[in-house]
C-alpha cells in the first residue's frame, strides 16, 4: 500500500524528547498542536495554520532528540503500511561537518490517505 503525503507542519524544534506520534482529529487539535510546538521552543507560530484536510488523516510526529544539525523533515518520499506500521521514508539526513551543538526536538505533521491503519510510524531515512 503506497500514497502520497503531505507536510503540513516542520519545524527543528518544540517538539518532545522521545520519538512519537499522534493522530490529530480536526482543525481545532491542529491549530492547537502548532501552536503549542512554537510555544515549547519559546516562538509564535512562523506560519499560517494549515487548513484541516477532511479526507485525510493528519499525523503529529516527533522525531525526538538530537545534539546537533537540522533535522527538519522537508520531504516525504513514499508512504506504505505493512503489518500496521505506517513507513514514512524520508530523505537521510547527512552532516555538513563541523557543527554547533545545539539541543533539538524536531517535529512535523503530514498527512496520509484516510483508509491507512496504523498502530505505530516508524521513519525510513534513504539516500
Amino acid at each position: 500500500m503506497q500514497n502520497k503525503s503531505e507536510i503540513l507542519a516542520s519545524e527543528s524544534n518544540g517538539g518532545t524528547e522521545k520519538a512519537g506520534f499522534k493522530l490529530i482529529k480536526n482543525q481545532e487539535e491542529l491549530k492547537k498542536e502548532i501552536t503549542q510546538n512554537f510555544a515549547t521552543a519559546g516562538m509564535e507560530p512562523l506560519m499560517a495554520i494549515p487548513s484541516f484536510p477532511n479526507d485525510k488523516k493528519v499525523v503529529l510526529y516527533n522525531l525526538g532528540r538530537f545534539n546537533s544539525g537540522d533535522h527538519t523533515i522537508r520531504e516525504i518520499k513514499s508512504l506504505s503500511v505493512q503489518d500496521n506500521v505506517l513507513y514514512v521514508e524520508v530523505p537521510m539526513y547527512e552532516s555538513g561537518g563541523m557543527e554547533i551543538q545545539v539541543l533539538s526536538n524536531p517535529w512535523f505533521i503530514f498527512t496520509v490517505p484516510s483508509g491507512y491503519k496504523f498502530t505505530s510510524v516508524q521513519l525510513k531515512p534513504t539516500k
